[in-house]
């Protein structure tokens, strides 16, 4: 096993790492930028090194400050968490020739799945359904045109480097076409440095079910069970479920060996997930796979038992999975509400600022993820998350219930955030139904908007 493990992130997701390595006795490094000087992962590490000033360019993203840290503090590993540079296939390389291991999947499976374009490809010659589109990158309006033309609209202009929704656009007729192509595309090369695109039909109102994959390296893959993450504004996630209430036993068993037949035809090792599109008719659809941990990672663990940063760490040394896909069982249901640090009544603007009071829930079933506490002062440079509030009950209808609670006790005086938002879906009729998708908040935040100022004016 590894004795000290540097780990390449920030927030809660440090922390997150931090303490399992301290749960398995492997010392931690701790880096961060001179925005983050008193932040919690700085404090509870055994040790921390700056490595640039805020901006995540300098800092975060800067490779050769990272492994610099790591071999001055003799680490064995980093851990890249999510985002930033944890599905970097340059850093993973540069990690393997500094003779430290990224515990993570190799650069080139992150290149081979990297590229949604060409994981689509991957995905058709192993017999994984995917969305009718492209055959592989499109590169001018015109062929997306001819293309759009021959499976119908609506159709789905993509970023083959793309993720979080940046490089997408939505085109609902030919005239509508070349103006979203070219907004796509210029998008993507000022996020990922690539204007390779793809065309893909539109799914309307479809759900995002998500599996949890895990595989060692002795040819062992299991799934974990699904996430429904279809509560999401412009492809960003907002609150996520596992199980999913659309799937029956025969549908999960089908999803989640076509997962397993994705990860394995990747050649991948470590914690993945991979996403479908769910139909209203139950057709699902491979759209990408994630090579990192996710944000959302927390609801599986609920649900399962398994703690998924330990079984990275584990299989970055060399070790085999304890458990076979008859192990895993899916027990009662967990919810997760993402605490963005922004205001949805101003279009979500981010709103950072210093945390004046904090008060986190707590009680049977409820876990916090947070770098929080009072007297910090969150900074503008990087995501808006700012916490996560994850419940786990026997029933999904107690989880909603627990959910409600927990929110309830959030304080995070000082910052707007969206928890009064979030506490607004868990009463939804749709949402309390089950019978929601992916344009839930797109039909409904007017709606929910109106109640909580309703609310307000009450207090």
């Amino acid at each position: 096993m590894f004795k000290r493990i540097l780990i390449a992130n920030r927030g809660e997701i440090a922390l997150r790492i931090l303490r399992c390595c301290r749960e398995m006795e492997i010392e931690t490094v701790a880096v961060y930028s001179t925005a983050d000087k008193d932040a919690l992962h700085v404090q509870l590490a055994t040790q921390a090194v700056c490595i640039g000033p805020p901006k995540a360019a300098d800092s975060y993203l800067n490779m050769r400050a990272i492994l610099a840290a790591a071999l001055k503090t003799g680490c064995d590993a980093i851990h890249p968490g999510f985002g930033f540079l944890s599905e970097n296939s340059e850093f993973a390389r540069l990690c393997a020739e500094c003779g430290i291991v990224f515990i993570g999947p190799s650069g080139d499976v992150i290149d081979a799945m990297g590229n949604k374009s060409a994981a689509r490809t991957l995905m058709i010659r192993n017999r994984v359904p995917v969305v009718p589109g492209s055959d592989g990158a499109v590169e001018t309006a015109e062929d997306a045109a001819r293309i759009a033309e021959k499976i119908g609209y609506p159709v789905l202009i993509k970023a083959a480097a793309g993720g979080g929704g940046r490089g997408m656009r939505r085109v609902f007729s030919p005239d509508e076409l070349e103006s979203s192509f070219a907004a796509a595309r210029a998008e993507s090369v000022a996020c990922f440095g690539s204007g390779e695109m793809y065309l893909e039909k539109l799914v309307l109102q479809p759900r995002h079910v998500e599996f949890q994959i895990l595989a060692d390296n002795f040819g062992n893959v299991v799934h974990l069970g699904e996430r429904d993450c279809s509560i999401q504004r412009k492809n960003q996630k907002l609150m996520e479920e596992s199980p999913c209430k659309a799937l029956s036993p025969a549908l999960r068993e089908q999803m989640g060996a076509a997962a397993v037949a994705a990860a394995r035809a990747a050649g991948y090792t470590s914690a993945g997930t991979v996403e479908f599109v769910l139909s209203p008719e139950g057709e699902f659809y491979f759209i990408e796979m994630n090579t990192r941990i996710q944000v959302e990672h927390p609801v599986t663990e609920m649900v399962t038992g398994i703690d998924l940063i330990r079984e990275q760490i584990r299989i970055a040394a060399g070790l085999p999975l304890g458990f076979t896909q008859d192990d895993v069982q899916l027990r009662g249901h967990a919810i997760e509400c993402r605490i963005n640090a922004e205001d949805p009544a101003r279009n979500f603007m981010p709103c950072p600022g210093t945390v004046q009071f904090l008060h986190l829930p707590g009680g049977c079933g409820v876990r916090v993820d947070t770098a929080l506490y009072t007297g910090y002062t969150t900074s503008p440079y990087y995501d808006s998350m700012i916490a996560k509030v994850i419940v786990h009950a026997p029933t999904r209808l107690e989880a909603i219930r627990r959910m409600r609670r927990a929110l309830e006790e959030l304080v995070i005086d000082g910052i707007h955030t969206g928890a009064d938002l979030a506490h607004m879906i868990l009463y939804h009729p749709d949402y309390m139904k089950g019978s929601y998708n992916t344009a839930f908040l797109e039909q409904h935040m007017d709606e929910l908007l109106r109640w909580n100022e309703t609310k307000e004016d009450e207090a």
